[in-house]
C-alpha cells in the first residue's frame, strides 16, 4: 500500500513524526507537508506565486504553501505514482463541528478526496501532544483496517482522538458533526502608531453536542469517525429556488 501523509502543523510537527513512525512498517510511505504551521488554512491554493518543495534530512518533502498546496503537487508532478491512501495530522487540536470547514488538516485530507483518493485525517482534541502515542496507535489501527478491507474511491473521514491513554478509550464511534454557537467577537488592538488592529476571537461555545456527534463522542472518551462529502449543495433549496427562476420566466 503506498501512503501520501500531510499535515497543516508543518513537516517537521511532532504530529506527523509521530504518524510517520506508527505506519512505517505498513506500506510505501512519502511525506509532503507545508514548510510552517498553516492551522486554519482550509483549502486555499496558492497562485499568485511559485512554490518550491525541498527535501530535510528526515526524508519529508516540505512545501512553502498550504497543506492542500503540499497534497497538489504530490498528486499532480511530485509523486510518480497515485497513493491508495492520504493521511493527514496527527493534527495539535480538535477540527470538529463547524471547525471542520477552516481546518487544514481536514483541507490535505479534502484535496486528496477531490482526486478520487481515499483519505483521512487525524486530530488531538487538545493542543500540547499530550498521549501523542496514543493518537498514532488509533491512526494505526484505522490503516490496518484501511488495509485488510480498502476504502471506497473518494472516501474521506475525520479522525479526532482523546487525549487519554489508549487503554483509557471507549471504543470508536461513528458520528456526525457537531455545531457551535458563533464565534467570539474580534480582539482590537493597535500598532505603536495607532493603527488599529484586529485579531479573530475565540471559537464559540458548543451548541450542538448530542451523543451521535463527534463532540459527544470525545466528550465520552471514544473516537470520534465521522465519514464527511464535499458537496454543498443545498439539496432543500432546490425546488425553491427553481420556483423563483419559473416564476421570472414566465414574467418576461
Amino acid at each position: 500500500m503506498k501512503i501520501l501523509i500531510s499535515n497543516d502543523d508543518g513537516y517537521n510537527a511532532a504530529g506527523i513524526e509521530a504518524l510517520h513512525a506508527a505506519l512505517k512498517n505498513l506500506g510505501e510511505l512519502v511525506v509532503v507537508a507545508p514548510e510552517t504551521n498553516c492551522s486554519a488554512s482550509s483549502n486555499a491554493l496558492t497562485l499568485n506565486r511559485p512554490l518550491f518543495v525541498r527535501q530535510a534530512s528526515n526524508g519529508f518533502y516540505y512545501v512553502n504553501g498550504t497543506p492542500s498546496d503540499s497534497v497538489h503537487i504530490a498528486l499532480t508532478g511530485l509523486l510518480d505514482f497515485k497513493p491508495d491512501l492520504i493521511v493527514s495530522g496527527i493534527n495539535n487540536g480538535a477540527n470538529m463541528g463547524d471547525d471542520t470547514l477552516y481546518s487544514g488538516t481536514v483541507a490535505a485530507a479534502m484535496e486528496g478526496h477531490l482526486f478520487g483518493i481515499p483519505s483521512i485525517a487525524f486530530s488531538l482534541i487538545e493542543k500540547g501532544w499530550s498521549h501523542l502515542d496514543s493518537a498514532a496507535r488509533v491512526a494505526r489501527d484505522l490503516v490496518e483496517k484501511v488495509a485488510r478491507e480498502p476504502l471506497a474511491a473518494g472516501t474521506l473521514l475525520n479522525v479526532n482522538i482523546p487525549n487519554v491513554p489508549y487503554e483509557a478509550l471507549k471504543g470508536t464511534r461513528v458520528t456526525r458533526l457537531g455545531k457551535r454557537h458563533p464565534s467570539e467577537p474580534v480582539i482590537k488592538s493597535a500598532t505603536p502608531y495607532g493603527e488599529p488592529v484586529y485579531w479573530i476571537g475565540p471559537v464559540g461555545k458548543i451548541r450542538d453536542s448530542a451523543s451521535d456527534t463527534d463532540f459527544g463522542a470525545v466528550a465520552d472518551l471514544a473516537v470520534s469517525l465521522t465519514p464527511l462529502r464535499f458537496d454543498l449543495t443545498s439539496y432543500d433549496s432546490i425546488e425553491t429556488m427553481q420556483r423563483w427562476v419559473n416564476h421570472e420566466q414566465k414574467s418576461q
